[in-house]
């Protein structure tokens, strides 16, 4: 097995060393309230924040009392405006219609001096230069969806399951009166697969809005249950106990719910829907407006979501105009971005596509015809950010400096050139003014805990320091992290790895290790971020004398569609193979100790942790298996049909993948954890796993978080992490007491 050292290709190697440097002079000791996001000090303990938006091509910094304006080449700042000049102007004086922070503060129109705060029950539009309240639009109560457009002024939002339009004049036309829990309009659809994240989609200058309805009255009512709050006091009439709370649950195989779209024209007050014919077993995702308004584009999947296809309709009729572009794989095809118009020429788009094996651009016009390929290569686009019409570019992000770096990208659609715009290292979160002229970049690297710069793009790209954000763990003592690289099970394909040492590390000892594991489609964990991306858990672990190691298997993201799909129809088995060569890594290391390596995990995690605790019995000797995934048939039908397909036409995947089977073989000590109300990775998986154990003699603990859905929420999560170390701290240290021999 070969090991190597991670090396950047552009600008990884400009780091000293692979690791952030331990302080050992520092004495202070991490606690999970410092270090956990539901922690009472976590806030105080991240790499300062500049709260930082686009006013066109301005760059304005919001701050809890005052919004100012950045100079980008020098980051000099100038107020705007005050956060009590802006009640007094907007005439707020009651305590409960104030505005009490400016950090969400929006800046609509490029051209205009108008300002969009919040006050948590409307949404107040201020004239900053004129000082006056311009607008104040309520926000209605049990608000389920809401999407504004400033080119009309008029608000698309959905309250009590119906759909409502309120236009520029306040005037508000009700759209539906079917909705139900069944019928669903305006929101999220198909499970927030294929890059969905809302329902409510209007065209470029408002004058009409394109929806989701989806009928999912046909679908299985999945039985999760309400608990009552402790301090919850039921009104007259009303039973204590808990409620029936079900959710509507599509399994692997099962029936599905129907989608359709439909359009609401302002200047008619007609609503008309897509012709799309009959929308059983599919999906339509990634919705795109022309620029003229006149026609609606979207991504249509079969079931199978191995063929995909790119087809225009007319949005005044809802006739289908085309068919312009189509896609099949062996496999799937997961279409996860619309379309983009180019700014200088409306008959002309950029469309996303893995086709050759890596996410990249491609140049189409409204016939349907490619006109190029814009960009190729073996790395992935991972954002376009949009675009520079000056230059006729694209400004997009991508890891073509490295596998696991984010770096910002300028690409010209005549020439191909492509430019790199930021410093071609680390982890960048780049955001793109509105007028495409400027970027304005937040980042950290290993090493580097956050940094601000402004880019400008007018001629050649320029990097203008703004902020730096001071190490807030300078007083801790803190552990080593480090990087490097293995081959995957295939022996060819690098795997990247991230390693937390403990603190005082004494490589003449055995440390106990921990294998933190997700491994799942569309999520990483090693990245070239602060401490390699670490967590705030590992530190913590570290502390306590353990080792933390985290490998990004095959079939995890951003790193091509032969990575990405090697466990097709076989979920967890290549990833398994590609965790056990990190295993086989960690023993070759003297440090470690061989007889005390664990694996904790969390939803596709979880469902690694168990299985490779019960798959290796003999490796593991402790895990903590969190929201686990057991058998894929009790899970979704777009996630679980997409790398499993169906029970009924890969029995033998899901047979040899199910973790039932299994219980007999747990050997170790395995803690199992879920919220009551999880309505992603149900409960069902973790009771039946328990019925099995049961069933099979073996010995597995449980713990539940009563009325907490996947993840836990607040200072909850504090409570879950101290119990998920707790339990290694029972099982996995040293033999220190005659409990821990048992």
């Amino acid at each position: 097995m070969k090991i190597k050292s991670f090396i950047g290709l552009v600008g990884l190697c400009a780091l000293t060393g692979l690791f952030s440097p331990t302080e050992s002079m520092a004495q202070k000791q991490f606690t999970l309230e410092d270090l956990n996001f539901g922690g009472t000090n976590f806030y105080n303990m991240r790499p300062e924040t500049r709260y930082l938006t686009w006013w066109g091509g301005k760059l304005v910094r919001q701050d809890l009392n005052s919004c100012s304006l950045v100079d980008p080449v020098n980051g000099k700042e100038t107020q705007l405006f005050s956060l009590d000049e802006l009640n007094n102007w907007a005439g707020l004086t009651k305590p409960e219609e104030v505005v009490r922070h400016l950090y969400a503060a929006e800046f609509p129109y490029a051209d205009r001096p108008v300002v969009i705060v919040q006050n948590g029950n409307e949404d107040l539009y201020i004239d900053f230069k004129a000082h006056k309240l311009e607008q104040r639009l309520s926000r209605p109560s049990g608000l389920q969806a809401r999407e504004w457009n400033k080119q009309s002024g008029a608000t698309a939002f959905v309250t009590d399951n119906q759909l409502y339009v309120t236009d520029a004049k306040g005037e508000k036309h009700q759209l539906t009166t079917d909705g139900s829990s069944d019928i669903v309009y305006g929101k999220s659809v198909h499970r927030d697969e294929f890059g969905i994240d809302g329902g409510l989609y209007w065209s470029p200058k408002g004058n009409r809005l394109a929806f989701y309805r989806m009928d999912q009255s046909m679908v299985a009512d999945y039985p999760l249950i309400s608990v009552p709050e402790l301090d919850w006091t039921p009104k007259k009439g009303e039973s204590r106990a808990a409620k029936a709370a079900p959710t509507k649950y599509p399994m692997a195989g099962e029936t599905s719910h129907k989608v359709t779209v439909g359009v609401y024209d302002l200047t008619t007050g007609k609503t008309i829907y897509l012709q799309a014919g009959d929308p059983t077993d599919r999906y339509f995702t990634n919705i795109a407006w022309s620029p003229d308004e006149k026609a609606i584009y979207m991504f249509e999947v079969n079931r199978d979501q191995n063929d995909c296809r790119l087809v225009s309709y007319d949005a005044a009729t809802g006739a289908k105009l085309k068919e312009l572009y189509r896609e099949t794989d062996a496999k799937y095809v997961e279409p996860c971005h619309p379309i983009q118009f180019l700014p200088w020429n409306d008959k002309e788009f950029i469309l996303q596509s893995q086709k050759d094996g890596y996410n990249h651009l491609y140049l189409f016009n409204t016939d349907g015809r490619q006109l190029k390929q814009i960009t190729s290569g073996k790395w992935v686009i991972m954002d376009v950010l949009g675009f520079n019409s000056k230059q006729k570019s694209i400004v997009y992000v991508s890891n073509e400096c490295n596998p696991i770096q984010r770096n910002a990208w300028l690409v010209n659609v005549a020439s191909g050139k492509r430019t790199l715009l930021d410093n071609g290292r680390g982890y960048h979160h780049p955001r793109l003014s509105k007028d495409g002229n400027a970027v304005m970049d937040s980042y950290s690297e290993p090493s580097v805990p956050r940094k601000y710069e402004v880019i400008t793009l007018n001629g050649k790209p320029k990097r203008h320091e703004y902020f730096t954000s001071a190490n807030p763990w300078k007083d801790y003592k803190v552990p080593e992290y480090t990087n490097g690289t293995i081959k995957a099970a295939d022996g060819k394909t690098d795997l990247y790895w991230r390693m937390v040492k403990p603190v005082d590390f004494d490589p003449s000892k055995k440390y106990p290790t921990v294998i933190y594991v997700y491994g799942g489609p569309h999520a990483h964990n090693v990245e070239a971020s602060w401490n390699w991306g670490s967590r705030g858990w590992e530190t913590y672990m570290a502390q306590k004398g353990y080792l933390l190691f985290i490998l990004d298997n095959r079939g995890s993201e951003h790193r091509g569609k032969e990575f990405e799909q090697v466990s097709f129809r076989r979920l967890g088995q290549e990833e398994m193979k590609d965790q056990m060569e990190g295993v086989k890594y960690l023993k070759s290391l003297p440090y470690v100790d061989q007889n005390r390596i664990g694996v904790h995990g969390w939803s596709f995690g979880g469902f690694m942790t168990t299985s490779l605790i019960t798959n290796y019995p003999d490796v593991f000797k402790v895990g903590v298996a969190g929201g686990p995934v057991i058998d894929w048939k009790w899970y979704e039908v777009m996630y679980g049909e997409r790398y499993m397909d169906t029970p009924q036409t890969n029995p033998e995947g899901y047979a040899q993948t199910s973790l039932l089977t299994k219980a007999k073989e747990l050997k170790g000590k395995l803690q199992i954890i879920t919220g009551l109300n999880d309505p992603v990775v149900v409960p069902q998986h973790s009771y039946s796993f328990l019925k099995a154990c049961i069933a099979a003699g073996t010995q597995p603990d449980f713990f539940v978080y009563p009325g907490e859905p996947h993840n836990m929420r607040g200072h909850q999560s504090v409570h879950l992490h101290e119990r998920i170390t707790q339990y290694f701290e029972d099982y996995l240290k040293p033999i220190t007491s005659a409990k821990e021999e048992r």
